[in-house]
């Protein structure tokens, strides 16, 4: 399908997207933001909205669940700080001012290790309970089915591993448990509280471990999915340097200071292979900055007086005088920085299904076992004994376990399997979204493309041969570390072209280089220096201004007579691009965008060659965003899928991220949701079909879960049920769900049939 352009995005240079002043209104209004411990999940922040919204003072509460974040704004007159933070401690969670949580060095080791600990104990315990229990007790099947009967009374040492296993298990579900009671809103919790409870009460200690071990588990692995995804903003600061070399207008002297000292206006120096360490203005030196970080061009930009530079890139091969335009806090990467962020606030995960469906479950659940338990005897002359018994039947049939452990267990199968494809997913709350995707925005360079310079065309003139035009032109290049020096001696190398003897070697500043070979001098370098040489043709140029104008760079030989050859060097679109956007089109996603740094000539080809829809070219970070955005307005799901810093607020903003794993810089791959590993496009309709096989699964799961529920309730009013069978039941249920859960590790990678598995491909880094 052709492309066509849809625009392309400037600078913009009226949209700051800074904060806002904490203080608002000047005297009334306040804003405060907390670091919050203990905010994992939907669950947290239902809490924390039940205890703040409403109370005196509170205007507005925001959360951030991948940051842990939470923000206020509230009336300074009627509340303070103290009071919001008192009321945060009072749901056994922990606010820490935003400001101070900086300085920290991290949470407790308690706090990053104790669902840990205190899962694996339990587990452990209820492992050793129910083997010394069948040990010392002779008989698995008794171990098994052991209760409230005299005649299976559990050994002393299986009983106490039981209550270990218990204990450990539930050491962060009662508190909340109790929590939820004194505010009259039943969860999870409560309810599982109340199963453990009443599985002790009749004497059933497996039951009562295997049920807090199992949620435990689930709100382990609930932790452990977040907060794999919350290094985005400090991956990105490393990026700009800490110290600029500020050159004194009074003295002249050279200072080294920190960025943020340094007055906007003032003269920085930078020297070749440094960073640049603020936005600013060349007015003195020259030289090729690699732009890649900020605009996503895919070869280093010339510099000269008035040019602009960005904080963050890199300076290549020359000393550059800059005078400062912003001051550290204002630069282009701290808005990408601050896009980050902002996007993030914007994308909070909605609630799962099952803690809605469990608004609605828990209190009927238990109202009705406590129907069961009292109305008989009440009204119709049953017997206590009986109705107590069947209540509790009712109780731990109740139990959610199958239905809470069915999503993670199915989630985590799902997420190991796709990191044995090379897929790394962070956390289950992106794992469905590909399921319904419907837009798709790539970025090119390194994504749709290597990343890398890479020679398209060898174009020998004049009767010379394309083996002795390499031969020549590898000869001239050995010394060279220029990124187009290497790409012509990769494809020499990769198609076993012999260097010749080469004397008087001469490198052309900033044009190409010389030297004698077999007793005849022979140059190479840009379209400028062949043009200086004076051998160049009319037809010779018009070739060479064509092939510019398709986008690639114009490398020239020649020897004292004639121009011997061109080679063209881009950027190349890596192998099996063309066949993703085509597969990934057949998967039913309505429309596929490439959004680019680079110029539009060079965007076009590259669009033409892998059949996007369309593209956006000479976009900044902030215009990827908007493009992003946009396309979320119009298709709902939208993934980005990038590999630079200037993608990263893009990734961001879209409804996930895809980072390209070994080609982009640790700040995409920590924004994103999704990193493609090993730089395989060819995974983008495989995790597409892996999200629909996990999410069909899950379905399957809960359906089953609360089917045999239903089935066994029914049957307990009628008293048709046991105990021992409605134990049965539950850890059946659970272990049915678990098994076609782990189905999903057996998920494997099929290779698009167009793409050769024999050839590997390139990366950036190589």
């Amino acid at each position: 399908m052709p492309a066509r352009q849809i625009g392309s995005s400037p600078i913009n240079k009226g949209t700051a997207g800074f904060p806002e002043d904490p203080i608002a209104n000047e005297t009334m209004t306040a804003q405060v933001t907390y670091k919050v411990h203990g905010l994992d999940c939907a669950d947290e922040v239902a809490v924390l909205r039940n205890q703040l919204d409403g109370r005196a003072g509170i205007l507005a509460v925001d959360f951030d669940i991948l940051e842990a974040r939470m923000t206020v704004e509230y009336d300074k007159e009627r509340i303070s700080p103290e009071s919001i933070e008192a009321a945060v401690a009072s749901t056994g969670m922990k606010a820490i001012p935003w400001e101070e949580n900086a300085k920290e060095k991290g949470a407790s080791f308690w706090q990053r290790r104790g669902h840990l600990i205190m899962t694996s104990a339990s587990g452990a315990s209820l492992l050793g309970g129910f083997i010394s229990h069948s040990i010392l007790h002779g008989s698995f099947f008794h171990a098994l089915v052991a209760g409230g009967a005299e005649e299976h009374a559990f050994p002393l040492a299986s009983l106490l591993l039981y209550v270990c296993s218990i204990i450990t298990g539930a050491w962060f579900v009662v508190p909340k448990a109790l929590r939820a009671a004194r505010r009259f809103q039943p969860d999870m919790n409560l309810l599982m509280t109340i199963a453990i409870a009443g599985a002790v009460a009749i004497g059933e200690w497996l039951e009562a471990a295997t049920v807090a071990f199992l949620f435990a588990l689930a709100l382990f692995l609930e932790r452990w999915s977040v907060g794999r995804a919350r290094r985005a903003v400090t991956a990105m600061m490393d990026l700009s340097p800490v110290t600029a070399r500020y050159v004194s207008p009074e003295s002249g002297v050279i200072l080294e200071k920190r960025v943020e000292e340094v007055p906007v206006g003032a003269s920085v120096l930078v020297r070749p292979g440094e960073k640049v360490p603020l936005d600013g203005v060349v007015v003195a030196g020259s030289s090729r900055v690699n732009q890649a970080p900020i605009t996503g061009e895919s070869a280093p930009v010339s510099k000269k007086p008035g040019d602009q530079v960005f904080a963050g890139t890199i300076n290549e091969d020359g000393a550059l005088t800059f005078r400062a335009t912003k001051r550290a806090g204002d630069t282009t990467l701290a808005r990408v920085i601050h896009l980050v962020q902002e996007a993030r606030s914007r994308r909070a995960p909605s609630e799962r299904w099952v803690d809605k469906f469990a608004r609605y479950y828990t209190p009927i659940m238990m109202a009705v076992a406590l129907c069961m338990v009292l109305l008989p005897p009440l009204f119709f002359g049953g017997s206590w004994a009986k109705w107590l018994y069947r209540g509790l039947v009712t109780l731990v049939i109740a139990c959610p376990c199958a239905l809470v452990i069915s999503t993670p267990v199915s989630i985590v199968s799902a997420l190991t399997a796709a990191a044995r494809n090379g897929v790394l997913i962070k956390g289950g709350m992106f794992l469905e979204a590909p399921s319904r995707l419907r837009g798709l925005a790539l970025d090119k360079t390194g994504t749709l493309t290597y990343g890398r310079p890479e020679v398209q065309e060898v174009i020998p003139l004049n009767g010379h041969s394309r083996e002795e035009l390499l031969e020549i032109a590898a000869t001239l290049e050995a010394n060279s570390e220029h990124p187009l020096a290497n790409a012509i001696l990769r494809i020499a190398k990769a198609e076993g072209i012999s260097l010749r003897h080469a004397k008087d070697f001469r490198a052309i500043k900033g044009k190409g280089a010389s030297a004698n070979i077999d007793g005849r001098p022979f140059w190479i370098g840009s379209h400028r220096l062949m043009h200086e040489m004076g051998e160049e043709t009319p037809e010779i140029h018009d070739k060479a201004e064509q092939l510019a104008r398709a986008g690639s760079s114009i490398v020239a030989l020649g020897n004292d007579e004639h121009v011997c050859g061109l080679i063209t060097i881009a950027d190349g679109v890596r192998e099996g691009a063309r066949e993703t956007v085509r597969e990934v089109r057949k998967l039913g996603v309505q429309r596929i965008v490439m959004l680019t740094g680079d110029n539009e000539g060079t965007a076009r080809i590259v669009a033409g060659k892998t059949g996007v829809d369309s593209f956006m070219a000479e976009l900044l970070p902030e215009g990827k965003v908007e493009a992003v955005q946009a396309l979320v307005r119009d298709l709902g799901v939208v993934a980005m899928v990038g590999d630079g810093v200037n993608d990263a607020p893009a990734l961001a903003a879209a409804s996930f991220g895809i980072a390209m794993g070994a080609a982009g810089t640790d700040a995409a791959i920590e924004s994103a949701d999704i990193a493609l590993m090993s730089d395989d496009l060819s995974k983008l309709p495989w995790l597409i079909k892996h999200s629909r096989h996990t999410l069909r699964i899950i379905k399957q799961n809960i359906a089953f879960a609360i089917g045999v529920k239903l089935l066994f309730m029914i049957f307990a009013v009628l008293g048709i049920v046991t105990l021992w069978m409605a134990i049965a039941a539950d850890t059946g249920a659970s272990l049915l769900v678990i098994s076609n859960g782990m189905r999903l590790l057996g998920a494997r990678h099929r290779c698009l049939r167009a793409l050769s598995p024999a050839k590997a491909s390139p990366s950036r880094h190589n």
